[in-house]
């Protein structure tokens, strides 16, 4: 694993946390996590990408930047990126956003485009498809609502918080794979590899979610990202008020990767028609499908950031032409 530290950065209204993994004279990174998570997301990602530097912001109203300020918004967001790149002097980066981050980072492609020299857009990043007639706030609430409602939620310590993962469709599995000895056979070394694998990212999973709480008023323990925060940003991602002039902008080369497979393992976020209608709107945006995960395992776990890594790799080796 690459070298780790935490950095806290000034921004309007306070200090933005980040995370940073790689030393400080590599090609930089700049990761942005999605609506409900925080910079420990990009953990598996940095996991697989040597000899890069991956900066990671805990976003305003989430993780230990979550006593930032409102208001929210894709150019709230945008406008703190922009700070943390400054401060740390880097630019132009590649910026790899999951989820509501692909937005944000779109934006700030837009308002900073010295900043940027291309983007991976993971499950994110292109407006959301909405059903003729449909209201915005009633469709976020339907795609959102598991995910804001276990902000109001407390649990008694951070192995209620594991079981309460546990049980979510998207990580079936993910928490409890056997230890290596348990796997051995007669493939021996190579089942050995693999039960390690499955092991180190059950141990990732758990410092994730342990990552993401704080002590609730009352007692117990309460997810980190604050409820005003979410509902501040999630009309923008089927509105598109910032983002939409930001892609009619966009020159930066930029990659949209799909998961075939959505918040509840089941229908993916994105219908690959629509991501091709964008594809054909935007001559800067390509597409991929990363096979066999789904909006969270695209990032964390192994399969899924390998995947991603090979991209961004990429991205970074035509930066570098």
């Amino acid at each position: 694993m690459s070298r780790y530290r935490q950095l806290d950065v000034a921004v309007d209204g306070g200090l933005l946390h980040a995370g940073v993994w790689g030393d400080d004279d590599a090609p930089t990174v700049l990761a942005v996590h999605g609506i409900t998570a925080t910079h420990r997301a990009w953990g598996w990602l940095a996991g697989v990408l040597p000899g890069v530097r991956v900066v990671a912001p805990d976003l305003r109203g989430r993780g230990r930047s979550n006593h930032l300020p409102g208001p929210f918004g894709m150019a709230r967001h945008a406008d703190d990126l922009a700070a943390l790149l400054d401060h740390l002097g880097a630019g132009p980066v590649v910026l790899v956003g999951h989820s509501m981050g692909g937005f944000a980072s779109v934006v700030l492609a837009h308002r900073r485009p010295d900043l940027v020299s291309s983007l991976v857009l993971v499950d994110g990043g292109l407006p959301l498809e909405v059903p003729a007639g449909a209201d915005p706030d009633t469709l976020m609430r339907a795609v959102l609502g598991p995910a804001a409602a276990r902000l109001a939620m407390t649990f008694q310590d951070e192995r209620a918080y594991h079981d309460f993962w546990r049980a979510h469709p998207a990580f079936a599995g993910a928490f409890d794979g056997p230890s290596v000895p348990d796997r051995l056979d007669a493939a021996g070394a190579t089942d050995a590899a693999d039960g390690a694998g499955a092991r180190a990212s059950a141990d990732d999973l758990r410092g994730y979610f342990d990552y993401d709480l704080e002590p609730a008023d009352g007692g117990g323990l309460r997810p980190t990202s604050r409820l005003e925060a979410v509902t501040g940003d999630q009309r923008e991602l089927v509105t598109g008020a910032s983002l939409l002039p930001a892609l009619d902008a966009l020159t930066a080369p930029a990659l949209f990767l799909r998961a075939p497979r959505g918040l509840l393992d089941g229908d993916p976020l994105y219908d690959a028609g629509h991501v091709e209608r964008w594809a054909a709107r935007l001559p800067s945006l390509r597409t991929a499908e990363v096979p066999g995960v789904n909006h969270y395992t695209i990032i964390m776990g192994t399969a899924g950031a390998g995947a991603v890594a090979q991209h961004v790799s990429h991205q970074l080796e035509g930066a570098r032409r």
